[in-house]
């Protein structure tokens, strides 16, 4: 599952943005990776591992959920029905 989000820029700014992806592991665990920054510039990539489906599912919702909090709008959307 994938999702990414923008911000909109202030002036003269490139937009900031981030990427969460969801993907299971060779041995069945579940990785989320969160990648943030500005478009065109330096981003910053965390990651953490799950044993459970359902353990990853809330914490990619959590983290989308807290993105938007930010102000930050969903641009893209794959491997899932709905944002």
């Amino acid at each position: 599952m994938r999702l990414f989000l923008q911000q909109k820029p202030n002036a003269g700014e490139s937009p900031k943005f981030v990427q969460l992806i969801l993907e299971q592991d060779l041995l069945g665990g579940w990785c989320l990776v969160k990648e943030s920054g500005q478009t065109g510039g330096r981003s910053q990539l965390k990651r953490e591992q799950f044993l459970q489906h359902e353990l990853a599912i809330s914490a990619f919702e959590k983290a989308r959920d807290a993105q938007v909090k930010r102000g930050f709008q969903i641009m893209f959307v794959q491997g899932a029905d709905a944002p």
